[in-house]
C-alpha cells in the first residue's frame, strides 16, 4: 500500500509580504521572520515523522529559499528539486510593486478588492485566480500528481494563489468556495490521496 503524500507549503512571509506590497512575479527574498516559519515548516513535519522522495516549486526566490530551509530542518537536503514558473505567484500585473493601501487611493476600495478576490477578473496586465489556476494545473497534472500516485512522498512549496488554485481542484471547491480559503504563510497542508486521485485526508499543521 502506497503512502500517497502530497504536502503544499506556502512560502515563509517575504521583504514585501511585511511592507504590505502587491509582490506577483517580482521576487523578493524572505524576512527573518520569513525564514523561521519556513524552519518551522520543517520542523513540523519532522515531528509528524515525514520524509520526501521529490519536491517541486516555483521559479521566485522566497519559495525556494522556503524550500531550502524546510528541507534542512527535514535533514533532507538532497531531495530532487523541480523548479517551473507554473508554480509561481499569481501576476498582480499593474499593481505589483504598489502598496495595497496606496493601490485603494488610486482604484478606489471597491475595484482593488475585485481584482483580488474575484475568481476571473484580472488587474490591469496581470492575471485573474481563473488565469493561474490555467497555468498551474496542467503542470499539476502532468508532473507532480503522477509522482504522488506511484507512491513518491512530494512536497510542494509555492505560493497562496498558485497553491489555491491547486486547493481548488483537490478539494472540489466552487469559485466562490475558493475565494474564502486562506493561506497562512509558512503552514503545512497534508493531502492524502486516493488511487484515483481523489482526497482520502487532509490536514493542516497550523499551530
Amino acid at each position: 500500500m502506497s503512502d500517497r503524500l502530497l504536502v503544499l507549503l506556502r512560502h515563509g512571509q517575504s521583504e514585501w509580504n511585511l511592507k504590505n506590497l502587491f509582490t506577483g512575479w517580482k521576487d523578493p527574498d524572505l524576512t527573518d521572520k520569513g525564514r523561521e516559519e519556513a524552519r518551522e515548516a520543517g520542523r513540523k513535519l519532522k515531528a509528524q515523522g515525514f520524509t520526501f522522495d521529490v519536491a517541486f516549486t516555483s521559479a521566485l526566490t522566497r519559495a525556494q529559499h522556503t524550500l531550502d530551509l524546510a528541507l534542512k530542518e527535514l535533514g533532507q537536503s538532497g531531495v530532487p528539486i523541480h523548479r517551473n514558473l507554473a508554480l509561481n505567484e499569481r501576476d498582480y500585473g499593474d499593481l505589483s510593486g504598489l502598496n495595497k493601501d496606496d493601490a485603494r487611493k488610486k482604484w478606489g476600495e471597491e475595484q482593488v478588492h475585485v481584482w483580488r478576490r474575484s475568481y476571473d477578473v484580472p488587474p490591469p496586465g496581470g492575471e485573474s485566480l481563473k488565469d493561474t489556476l490555467a497555468r498551474t494545473l496542467p503542470y499539476f497534472v502532468q508532473e507532480i500528481l503522477p509522482c504522488v500516485l506511484r507512491g513518491e512522498r512530494t512536497l510542494v512549496v509555492a505560493h497562496g494563489n498558485s497553491l489555491r488554485a491547486l486547493i481548488m481542484v483537490l478539494d472540489r471547491l466552487s469559485p466562490e468556495g475558493i475565494l474564502k480559503r486562506e493561506l497562512n504563510t509558512g503552514v503545512p497542508v497534508i493531502y492524502r490521496l486516493n488511487a484515483d486521485a481523489t482526497v482520502a485526508s487532509v490536514l493542516d499543521l497550523a499551530a
